[in-house]
């Protein structure tokens, strides 16, 4: 079934129809695996709820009419007791269903993050950090509205209104009959207010999701910003988002300050309507007074009910984009960690044949590249910035597959690897490397399965040559680094990455410019640490520095996505003029 459009957004941020999927909904939430006996017993209680709140304005009928005679004081005591039976079961319902909604956007978050850490590093490479984490917190929670609030107040109100419906027709066709015409001719009026209101809602929810992409990347580069003066810029950025919120939110604020009185204009407009004619009825003889309070308070259930119904639309709206995006971020292709077979890759040849890559079509980034490194040799790419190095070890690394030729180890395809057995097998460093918010004694055990004691801990960092500024922090292993490694310094990041390597034990090694953003200090400590680590493996490393380049077993200089030279260090300097150059003013850069 589908019915309204609702406006969403693509990745590239271009606005989008979408179909409200009731088939799409019910999958998103069957993926949650949910407690369906929760969301049936709310139903049941909120349903008896319903149905206890249609006999009350029957019972009142003869207590008004016999007043005459006197207060029945049990019949009373007994309309009192359906009211307060009906709130407690409406309550509970509630409550059980808010267990159940929680318990859906729980595993609902839990299945998405699985997903996202699961997913390819190319997923990333297209969708912004603040749009991932709008569809982990924001979409979830729109989801968990529809399901826990929205439709069983929907379903209750749709009972009440059935109900209730029926229950007047019994008591008087004349009167039901207008207000059947008055409830729809009122619901018209209201509905162009209502879609009007539902775009507002759509458009806010598009220029807040902007608005968080847009901080979330800004706030993260906020050293960037205050290194490069560029506040004035930053908030340059920001103005016409925040202008388009602004407008966005000027007519929210006009459709709800208007949409109270409107609507009480109308019920009310309503209400006096059909209590008029009643009363007319009552004159004339046509009618009990009871019967008309009976009827007004039926009347009362179908204007709560209404709204309610209505609101199922514009909810459903809501709840669609989020739905779709979740259901297609749930369908994007995986890593299979575990698929494939266990290698070890220790002392054998790992070889690059005639491999092509492009991130996107038509624009080739590597060509034909081929080398080899054998066990326990030092494999080295030098060349321009932008020729191709890092692309390469992202290949190795298997974020990315080549779209021709292949990466071999001793002849099998890494691709017939499991990822699990080939990345344990990989050590990487590079010129920024990626510590975690968390304790030094985290960030050295990240991603590592087992328990290490701190003697261990305590000798990695020694390989390292990171032993002893560890030791002259407070807490020692259990310092915290801050976001991103923010509280210790750019030498002391590489020195425990480094470290981590050296607890990981890698079977081959990869450096991407190890100590190319470092001070001379640094830089040495960092140096003497690494080579340190490439003692006994088989190291593939991106370098500037004349001295790695010299000691390397092989060199291959790559530009513009090509090998243009390989061979020893004398061999080169020799037969290729670039890399002579580049010999000449000391230094092979990046």
């Amino acid at each position: 079934m589908e019915t309204r459009a609702a406006v969403t957004r693509d990745k590239n941020g271009k606005a989008i129809k979408q179909k409200i999927s009731t088939k799409g909904f019910i999958k998103l939430i069957r993926t949650s695996k949910p407690k369906y006996s929760l969301f049936v017993g709310g139903l049941i209680l909120g349903i008896a709820g319903s149905l206890i709140q249609l006999q009350v304005p029957k019972m009142i009928q003869p207590l008004i009419n016999g007043f005459s005679k006197g207060v029945d004081y049990k019949q009373i005591a007994l309309i009192v007791g359906l009211f307060l039976g009906s709130a407690l079961l409406g309550a509970a319902g509630a409550s059980v269903l808010g267990f159940f909604g929680e318990n859906v956007v729980k595993r609902l978050r839990s299945t998405v993050w699985n997903k996202l850490v699961h997913l390819k590093v190319s997923y990333f490479d297209e969708v912004k950090t603040g749009e991932i984490g709008s569809h982990l917190v924001n979409d979830t929670t729109q989801v968990k509205n529809l399901l826990a609030n929205t439709v069983p107040q929907s379903l209750s109100s749709l009972i009440l209104l059935i109900g209730s419906i029926y229950m007047m027709i019994r008591m008087n066709w004349h009167m039901t009959l207008v207000m059947v015409i008055a409830v729809p001719v009122v619901a018209l009026v209201m509905g162009p207010i209502m879609m009007f209101g539902s775009k507002i809602g759509h458009k806010k929810q598009d220029a807040l999701a902007d608005f968080s992409g847009l901080s979330n990347e800004v706030l993260g580069e906020i050293r960037l910003i205050k290194s490069s003066n560029a506040e004035k810029q930053a908030t340059a950025s920001a103005e016409n988002d925040i202008e388009s919120l602004y407008k966005v939110g000027r007519r929210e604020a006009i459709f709800d300050g208007s949409m109270q009185p409107i609507m009480m204009f109308l019920m009310m407009g309503m209400i006096f309507g059909i209590l008029a004619y009643g009363i007319h009825l009552v004159a004339t003889g046509a009618m009990l007074i009871g019967a008309l309070m009976s009827f007004l308070m039926y009347l009362m259930n179908l204007i709560g009910a209404v709204p309610t119904l209505a609101s199922l639309f514009t909810e459903l709206s809501k709840a669609s984009g989020a739905t779709a995006r979740l259901n297609d971020l749930l369908k994007e292709d995986q890593e299979v960690l575990h698929q494939g077979a266990a290698v070890d890759v220790e002392g054998k040849t790992l070889k690059a044949e005639h491999i092509n890559f492009s991130y996107d079509e038509g624009e080739p980034i590597l060509t034909n590249v081929s080398f080899e490194a054998k066990p326990n040799s030092i494999i080295a790419f030098a060349g321009p910035s932008g020729g191709g190095k890092s692309t390469v070890f992202s290949l190795l690394e298997r974020f990315y597959s080549p779209t021709a030729g292949q990466v071999t180890i001793d002849g099998q395809d890494i691709a017939d690897i499991s990822l699990d057995s080939w990345r344990s097998q990989l050590g990487f460093v590079s010129q920024d490397s990626a510590i975690m918010a968390g304790t030094i004694r985290d960030n050295l055990t990240y991603g590592l399965e087992g328990e290490f004691s701190d003697d261990e801990l305590w000798h990695v960092l020694d390989l390292a040559f990171a032993r002893n500024f560890v030791e002259n922090m407070p807490d020692k292993l259990n310092t915290q680094v801050g976001e991103r490694g923010v509280k210790i310094s750019a030498g002391q990041r590489q020195r425990i990455a480094i470290a981590r390597a050296f607890l990981r034990n890698p079977k081959i090694l990869m450096l991407d410019e190890a100590t190319a953003s470092l001070d001379s200090e640094s830089e040495a400590m960092v140096q003497k640490a690494l080579d340190s680590l490439m003692k006994g493996r088989t190291t593939l490393v991106i370098a500037h520095r004349l001295s790695t380049i010299v000691d390397a077993d092989k060199i291959y200089f790559i530009e513009h996505g090509e090998v243009t030279g390989a061979g020893k260090h004398t061999e080169l300097v020799a037969t290729h003029p670039l890399y002579a150059k580049y010999v000449a003013e000391q230094v092979v850069t990046n």
